[in-house]
């Protein structure tokens, strides 16, 4: 019998809050968690070639990342927003969005694969299109 790590796993998704949103619907949860996946990589995909448009995706990431409870993306978010309203230089604060968005999407990409309705298909092309991250599969 294998033993449980010493520290809790950190998941970059609080599917207790996701429970909540949904009113305890794994089918509408896992709806949700899809889309929010594919939404989130096209808007970093906009973000990184339309920057004129940064300001609005941004907002719109990071309210979309806090109703599923992807609070890691949501802060990443928050933080570029405020990088990007001061002024300052925003790669780096980017760079940190997009790899938080990548790792909250392999995570769904992960859950999903597990769920026999799930749809890990699309979120594997479409994580490994829009960040360069490879599939959880290829890990």
């Amino acid at each position: 019998m294998p033993s449980q790590p010493l520290t809790p796993l950190v998941s970059p998704l609080d599917l207790d809050h996701l429970a909540r949103m949904t009113l305890g619907d794994a089918k509408l949860g896992q709806e949700v968690l899809a889309l929010f996946a594919e939404q989130s990589m096209g808007l970093i995909s906009m973000m990184a070639t339309q920057p004129a448009k940064a300001t609005v995706c941004v907002h719109k990431l990071k309210g979309s990342a806090d109703g599923v409870g992807a609070f890691a993306v949501a802060r990443a978010a928050a933080h570029l927003e405020r990088v990007v309203q001061a002024g300052d230089n925003s790669t780096r604060a980017f760079a940190e969005l997009k790899n938080t968005v990548a790792d909250a999407c392999a995570a769904i990409e992960a859950l999903l694969s597990a769920c026999p309705d799930g749809r890990p298909e699309i979120l594997r092309i479409a994580c490994a299109s829009h960040t360069g991250a490879r599939p959880v599969d290829q890990l």
